[in-house]
């Protein structure tokens, strides 16, 4: 049986009860913030101090940016603690960082010499380096979450043990729990009764 669409209160209603809500919004938040560090020094490195070519600006204004988008994202948005670990999280992050600054500044090469061909207008070359820039990040920012938060920085969930039990959540069946006590939990007969 098909499932009525919802309105659109009740489905953003919903889409906050996911578990993933608020990492969502929190790394949406951290690239918002990188997103806007790495454009504005892309600019002033770019148009204001021409210190290279484009390449050369989003490969400086990128690498800058990485350092507080990582910080950001294992205490901010996954709540990690403590020191960092060297294979399990700062490789893999700054591995997926060069590829990313890798195929950016590729697109922004191509962007700062095709734009040549659009327009004669500094502005407009500099609008479409940095359009080149925001629209490389933007198809990668799916990726990244995905990665991030199955593999990166994912704490495993620990199964709860028997200490943890009451009497009542122990009955028949294969696991720990009853079926009869999976349907006291309210979200769990709230999915049931639209069902």
């Amino acid at each position: 049986m098909r499932k009525a669409l919802l309105h659109p209160i009740d489905f953003a209603r919903e889409l906050t009860r996911h578990p993933n809500f608020s990492k969502v919004w929190r790394f949406t938040f951290v690239s918002v913030i990188s997103t806007v560090l790495t454009l504005a020094m892309l600019y002033v490195f770019f148009r204001v101090l021409k210190i290279g070519s484009a390449a050369d600006s989003n490969l400086l204004a990128t690498s800058i940016a990485t350092a507080p988008a990582y910080y950001l994202n294992r205490t901010w948005t996954w709540g990690k603690t403590g020191k960092s670990h060297l294979m399990k999280e700062v490789v893999p992050f700054w591995t997926i960082a060069i590829i990313g600054v890798l195929l950016s500044t590729l697109a922004v090469h191509v962007a700062a010499v095709e734009a040549h061909h659009i327009t004669t207008s500094k502005m407009g070359v500099t609008a479409l380096v940095e359009f080149a820039n925001f629209f490389t990040y933007g198809v990668l920012w799916v990726g990244k979450f995905t990665i991030f938060n199955r593999y990166l920085f994912n704490t495993p969930s620990v199964a709860p043990g028997p200490e943890d039990l009451s009497p009542d959540d122990v009955g028949p069946g294969p696991g720990p729990l009853a079926p009869d006590a999976l349907a006291t939990d309210e979200f769990a007969t709230d999915e049931l009764s639209t069902v």
